[in-house]
């Protein structure tokens, strides 16, 4: 027998839909190690294929083509890592002198409290005691952490190029693939969809790298005006956190502020982080965004939230990193598509005019017993 897909009940069809989103979620966890770097290449390769495009223009071999411009990329990574990295052990060598440094500030604010407000500054000591301790700790554990973690990050480091490579290479197949497909009748329409989606996305991707290079610049800069330690580390690390829409941009400014408040002589340093902080986000809001990044794009502040707790709970930090990016090509695809439109309009923040719902009254209508 038989089952017609509208005879299934609704719970039935809602269980099935629940069921199915744990075990892609439980698949996605088992194989991070492996779809994490895939996606990232998937995400380079995007953003790299128009210079790829602009060699093979220049009547240069598309294999060559390739290994040039992963080579300059790799060349720009690594002269990044190794400038964020060096100021990282900075950082780090120095960070139990600003625990030291924030706990006699501490003290004095204590000392401060406890006469104006009579609070027993014996329990604040013992409090703040614990908190440098568990720092401490929680310093040492990271780097721990961190070191167990090297091993599979150069085993990213080295797959996330042959991905691109790879990506790149085989791009005509791909397309062919994807048309395919789909029956004869759509390859057009389909072929249509894939442009569009590659080129927004391409325009989206690389207004996000020229947004971060932008906002790391500007960060580094009025840290270094203000004479904040490790400015150039701060502007950078405040720039990858404003790539995660609101969540990041109160840590990246958290992070100076702290410095600033432990390092100087006085407080008002840290409030000048704020303002110089809360200038650059009005450039990057108001110009950058608009401007830069491709603005066909646009995901409300309620999903980017989610997408960016749910990343950082399924894949972790990098997870958090690839939530914005991938719900960006998800909503494109939708957009695109005409059963999914509905989907795609849910995620975007095109607000429609408020629709106010009338409720007539309703009449009672006297029904006359009939006798039979």
């Amino acid at each position: 027998m038989i089952i017609k897909a509208n005879t299934i009940p609704f719970y039935l069809k809602a269980v099935l839909f629940l069921v199915g989103i744990y075990f892609l979620i439980t698949m996605l966890q088992i194989a991070r190690e492996i779809i994490v770097p895939l996606v990232f290449a998937i995400i380079i390769a995007v953003v790299l294929h128009p210079v790829i495009n602009y060699f093979v223009k220049k009547k240069i071999n598309r294999i060559l083509a390739i290994v040039i411009v992963l080579l300059l990329t790799f060349i720009i990574i690594i002269g990044i890592g190794s400038l964020i990295f060096s100021q990282a052990i900075r950082f780090s060598e120095s960070w139990p002198v600003l625990i030291d440094k924030f706990t006699a500030i501490l003290n004095q604010t204590v000392t401060w409290a406890s006469r104006h407000f009579e609070v027993n500054p014996q329990i604040i000591q013992q409090w703040i005691a614990s908190i440098k301790s568990n720092l401490l700790n929680s310093s040492s554990s990271a780097l721990g952490q961190t070191i167990m973690s090297i091993s599979s990050g150069i085993m990213a480091l080295f797959l996330v190029p042959v991905y691109v490579f790879m990506i790149l290479f085989y791009e005509p197949i791909i397309l062919v693939f994807i048309n395919r497909l789909f029956a004869s009748s759509n390859q057009s329409k389909v072929a249509e969809i894939v442009l569009q989606i590659k080129n927004v996305i391409q325009r989206y991707l690389i207004g996000l790298v020229i947004e971060f290079v932008i906002v790391a610049i500007l960060n580094s800069v009025a840290l270094l005006i203000l004479g904040i330690d490790y400015a150039i580390l701060l502007g950078i690390l405040g720039a990858l956190l404003n790539l995660i829409p609101y969540i990041g941009g109160m840590i990246g400014v958290a992070l100076p502020m702290l410095v600033a408040f432990a390092t100087k002589s006085t407080a008002w340093y840290a409030l000048y982080v704020l303002i110089f902080y809360f200038i650059i986000q009005l450039i990057d809001n108001n110009y950058i965004i608009p401007k830069i990044v491709a603005s066909k794009v646009k995901i409300n502040a309620l999903f980017s939230i989610i997408v960016v707790i749910a990343g950082n709970a399924l894949w972790g930090v990098p997870g958090m990193f690839l939530s914005l990016p991938v719900l960006a090509i998800i909503k494109l695809i939708f957009d695109h598509i005409e059963p999914l439109k509905p989907w795609g309009f849910l995620l975007g923040d095109t607000m429609p005019p408020i629709i106010k719902i009338k409720i007539k009254p309703i009449n009672l209508i006297r029904r006359k017993k009939v006798i039979i």
